[in-house]
Formats: C-alpha cells, structure tokens, sequence
C-alpha cells in the first residue's frame, strides 16, 4: 500500500501495442511529460496500479491493464482563500468550501484544492468526498477520514438519505407561487462542461423558495431532490433568473486566462444534515459564509 489514494488520480488504460517498458508508453502518449519527469514521479510513487503499487521505471508494458498517474501543473495558480474545518470526528470532516477552490483534483487544478490540502492538513492520504459541489460554489463539503466506515455515509447520499440546502442571489420573480418545485430532463451539453434542458422525462428536481427580496434581486433558497450535475444553476436560468455571476447559464460568457475574485458565482451550499448512521444523532452542519457579503 502507497502513501497515496488513487482518488483525484488520472487514468490510461494500455492498448495492445509492443512496448517494452511501461515507461516508453508513457512518454510517447505524453509527450509534453520529459522522460527524466515521467522517471521521477515514478519513483516518487505518483504511478500507480489498481492495486495501489508503486511502478518504477523499470516496469515491464503490459497491454490491457489500468495505470493511475497524478499530475503536476507547472506554475499551479494559488487560490487565495481557505477552507474551515466546521466539524472533525473519526469518521468525518465537514468543510466550508470558499468560491473558486475545487473540491479536488480536475483540469489545472492539483495541490489547489480542498482534498490535497486536507490530506496535508490533516496528514491522512485516506481522506475522501463524499460528495462534490462545483469550483465556483462555496458552502459545505463532507469527507471522509475512515476507509471502514466510509459506504455508510455514502450510501445515504446514494439512496437520498440527506437534507440539502443552498442559497443563491438572482433576478426576482414576481410571477411565480412559492414555493415552486421545477424539474426537467438534463443532459450533457456540447461543450463538456455545460448541462442543457432536452426533451424527455424529468431526471432533475428542485424546489425553491424566495427568502429575502432585495429590490431587482432576490435571495432563494434551493432544495435538490435531486443531485445532477449544475442543476440548481441551470433551473434558475431556465426560470428566466440566471444566479448572479454564473458565467455559464444561460449563455457561455467569454472568461479569461485567470479568475475574476471580485465576481463569485452567488450560489452557497448553506446546509447539510441527516441522521448519523453509527450513532443515529442528527447531524446538521451550516455553512458560516454569507452570499451578500
């Protein structure tokens, strides 16, 4: 077993070709990676097995097989803000996520985000999420410290077990009766990142509250039924109240090379609660971040 969790890892899967060394694969489909790279983050166990096994550089190529590598983005750009460890205990660590820190590792993002840095905070490399919110949202996060109790917490996400709910800042909406439940049928997008409304049975379902009116914007309150991937960012949209600063809903705006900090997505995973399944206390952890702020 390795110092690592191949949790935030990527992947390649070995086609059938006739490589001698592992590491003459790896080179020739990476070739932005020099050699003398490749050897030492082998030999630094950042290349890995299914089985969590180091591979150093003299590992033989074998087709077919699945090899787990971790990045390093040169030049990594730090995200000037910090998470708080709202709540620890042996089994779990719930975390309030600021606006544009990821929850872990994706795209130019590796040792900037809430995983790497607990891991190191904490100095455990088990630390896992149980579930995920976007880089551009801020709120609360759980993870997981405990390899042995870990399925039980995330089984309650899996079978709906937990009470979510996320505040967002956008356009009023006099026309509507609430509260107003919305569902609909998302699918991926043509750009990757993106989610769009189609045709079809509804997959995703929110219900939604006005909390606070604060003249031409509103401040709501979001209750996922469902956790599909930007959901509650593309049902305020299509509601004709896109959240203020989404720079992907309705319409892809054009963003630059680098973040703008002083134009936060308002959206904020304000609280999480369920029944522990150990002790069978309710637990219920708030986010202490505020969207008009």
């Amino acid at each position: 077993m390795t110092g690592f969790t191949l949790l935030g890892a990527s992947r390649v899967h070995l086609p059938s070709e006739p490589y001698v060394l592992l590491l003459d694969f790896l080179c020739e489909r990476f070739t932005a990676v020099s050699r003398a790279s490749w050897q030492q983050r082998m030999l630094e166990g950042k290349v890995l097995d299914e089985q969590q096994r180091y591979l150093l550089p003299a590992e033989p190529y074998q087709a077919g097989t699945l090899v787990y590598y971790f990045r390093e983005v040169l030049d990594e750009t730090a995200v000037p803000f910090t998470e708080t460890i709202l709540y620890q205990d042996e089994h779990l660590v719930a975390v309030d996520k600021p606006h544009f820190l990821p929850t872990m590792p994706a795209g130019r993002y590796v040792e900037e985000t809430v995983l790497r840095r607990l891991m190191k905070r904490l100095d455990n490399p088990h630390i896992v999420p149980i579930h995920r919110i976007d880089r551009l949202t801020a709120g609360v996060v759980l993870f997981s410290i405990n390899p042995s109790s870990r399925d039980a917490y995330q089984r309650l996400f899996r079978e709906r077990k937990v009470f979510k709910c996320y505040e967002a800042l956008a356009p009023a909406l006099p026309g509507y009766e609430w509260p107003y439940r919305y569902r609909s049928r998302l699918e991926p997008a043509q750009q990757f990142f993106r989610m769009q409304e189609v045709a079809g049975e509804a997959n995703s379902d929110t219900v939604i509250e006005v909390c606070e009116q604060l003249g031409e914007t509103w401040r709501y309150r979001l209750y996922p039924v469902t956790g599909r991937k930007h959901q509650l960012r593309v049902h305020l949209a299509a509601l004709g109240a896109p959240i203020v600063n989404d720079p992907l809903y309705p319409c892809l705006q054009e963003m630059g090379e680098y973040d703008d900090y002083t134009q936060p997505l308002k959206l904020l995973a304000k609280q999480i609660s369920f029944i522990d399944p150990f002790s069978g206390i309710l637990r219920s952890f708030k986010s202490q971040l505020d969207l008009l702020v």
